[in-house]
């Protein structure tokens, strides 16, 4: 009886996008939008927006990262845990104005 091992490189998982997060990344943009347009309060000029839709993009596309890249539940949490808080830190300091 032979047996006969392959070598072959194991298949790796499809890259799969979540809409449904980019979707809500979008939607959170639109809402300083709509407050610019329906109220003098909210003031937001085109670098914030810039600046807050580069921010959520790189949110979504570490939370991306570690759905994919991270192979457990435990590391895909912390990975977009720690993506979150990043996230939050920047936009407190860029609230206070920090970095100006």
């Amino acid at each position: 009886m032979t047996t006969t091992h392959t070598n072959a490189p194991a298949a790796q998982p499809r890259f799969r996008l979540h809409p449904k997060l980019w979707i809500g990344a979008a939607m959170l943009l639109a809402f300083p939008a709509l407050g610019t347009a329906m109220s003098a309060e909210v003031n937001w000029g085109a670098e914030d927006f810039a600046a807050m839709a580069l921010m959520l993009g790189l949110l979504c596309a570490a939370i991306e990262a570690a759905l994919h890249f991270l192979a457990t539940p435990m590391w895909r949490i912390a990975g977009i845990g720690l993506g979150v808080l990043m996230f939050l830190t920047l936009w407190a300091h860029l609230a206070v104005g920090v970095f100006n």
